[in-house]
């Protein structure tokens, strides 16, 4: 393994979060449409690289669908020591309610890969939940 870097120590200074609650868009055709925004600090002292994204989406009637891919909306950022990264998306699902959760993978300069991940968050329309 390249250097001495221990990556158990790296995962748990970078955090990922989704600072703002989901924001619901309306109906669109047959689904319902939602954006959020993701928020990345870099509190390691390494240069990490954003690779990939893994979403798990969970409809509330109980379908799960999986989206993975390169980067995040086209972009691979670069984070320098301290620096953050935030972009806004969006996801349209067939239910009022549902939830995602994910992780993205990330590579250090030296090499060394590892995961972060995003805690559950919940996707539901104006008065779909109490």
């Amino acid at each position: 393994m390249p250097g001495d870097i221990d990556m158990s120590e790296i995962k748990q200074t970078i955090p990922v979060h989704v600072v703002a609650q989901p924001e619901f868009l309306g109906p669109h055709e047959d689904k319902f449409a939602f954006a959020y925004t993701i928020y990345i600090t870099n509190h390691s002292d390494h240069v990490i690289t954003l690779r990939n994204r893994h979403w798990v989406i969970t409809h509330a009637d109980g379908v799960i669908e999986e989206v993975i891919g390169e980067g995040v909306i086209g972009e691979t950022p670069e984070l320098a020591p301290g620096a953050s990264y935030s972009y806004t998306s969006g996801a349209l699902i067939p239910t009022p309610v549902g939830s995602m959760r994910g992780s993205y993978g990330f590579v250090t300069g030296d090499g060394h890969s590892f995961r972060a991940e995003i805690p559950e968050f919940t996707l539901h329309a104006p008065d779909t939940l109490h």
